[in-house]
């Protein structure tokens, strides 16, 4: 799918300002080691986009960035650790957006996700699509919502990567705008859940696109709406939940970068200008385009502390209207 003008514009717009501003990004750090603190174990969707980052930007201060993974706790082991190192913007948190605007909503963690951390620049999004096993017949969301009717009476069920998150939240309002009574499945991970839905146990998924796509394209699950208002550049074919009639499941997560609310909004532009310039390099775009993601940065910080206010707040609402039930 091509890009808007729109996209275009701002595209442009953030490679002038990346020009105007390149010396401040050399001097986002002194010369001691960087450190990169990933709120998961190593493997997975936030640890790649975090040492991917880390190399392009230890290629480009031409100093040591170490990675830290600090698993555990809804992201609050991470978040301590980020907030208990000095407040230099030496220390910086790759995450997932559900750490700061999804997980603390269902779980007690020890930190404010909006008071605790400030935002610096988000790195790629990552759309979620609705899938379903291949032998499933239906070729559309309608059609795949007649099948559930008229094959199960209505009924069925549907899977989760984890409770509580957004995956978790579309098949929820899914069931109740179509009227099917869906049981929901919550799994710990997108493979496990993935098995179950290929072996047909379970019959829908909100899946992360990264974890959907290499099923999706080798012929084991069918992809029926990406839930976004834009179509995904990785399914340009498939229809987006908007499309599809279904407005309001909208969750595009994204992966970026966090500081601890002690650093300095001076020392958070220099680091916001330096991480843009890394995930905007063509090495790091083709890489996070090969993960799954779509390469997307934030204006400013402000707009993404905005961002992750008001989707905190959304997803509070959804909470609360579906009596998601907080995990002690």
């Amino acid at each position: 799918m091509s890009k808007t003008p729109k996209h275009r514009l701002r595209l442009k717009a953030l490679a002038a300002l990346l020009a105007i501003a390149a010396p401040l990004a050399a001097n986002a750090w002194t010369n001691k080691p960087v450190k990169v603190i990933v709120p998961a174990p190593p493997g997975g969707t936030m640890d790649i986009v975090a040492r991917i980052l880390a190399d392009s930007i230890a290629s480009e201060i031409g100093q040591p960035v170490i990675v830290e993974n600090k698993p555990g706790a809804g992201g609050a082991i991470a978040v301590q650790a980020l907030n208990a190192a000095p407040a230099d913007g030496q220390t910086i948190m790759v995450t997932a957006s559900n750490i700061l605007t999804e997980i603390p909503l269902v779980m007690k963690t020890s930190f404010d996700p909006i008071k605790d951390v400030k935002p610096v620049t988000m790195v790629g999004r990552a759309n979620m699509v609705l899938v379903a096993a291949a032998t499933v017949p239906a070729n559309d969301v309608k059609g795949l919502v007649d099948y559930l009717k008229k094959s199960k009476g209505g009924k069925g069920s549907f899977a989760s990567y984890t409770a509580g998150t957004s995956s978790h939240y579309a098949g929820m309002i899914l069931a109740k705008k179509t009227g099917l009574d869906l049981q929901h499945v919550p799994f710990p991970g997108s493979p496990p859940a993935l098995q179950q839905l290929m072996g047909g146990q379970i019959d829908i998924m909100f899946d992360g696109m990264a974890t959907s796509l290499p099923q999706i394209k080798g012929g084991k699950l069918k992809a029926y709406a990406v839930a976004s208002k834009t179509r995904s550049v990785h399914l340009p074919d498939v229809p987006t939940t908007a499309e599809a009639g279904f407005a309001e499941i909208d969750f595009s997560n994204w992966v970026g970068t966090v500081v601890s609310a002690k650093v300095s909004p001076e020392i958070v532009g220099k680091i916001n200008i330096a991480t843009v310039k890394a995930a905007m390099s063509p090495k790091v775009r083709d890489r996070l385009i090969a993960a799954g993601f779509e390469p997307t940065v934030s204006e400013s910080p402000d707009k993404l502390a905005a961002m992750v206010k008001a989707d905190y707040e959304r997803n509070a609402q959804i909470v609360k209207a579906f009596n998601i039930q907080l995990n002690q």
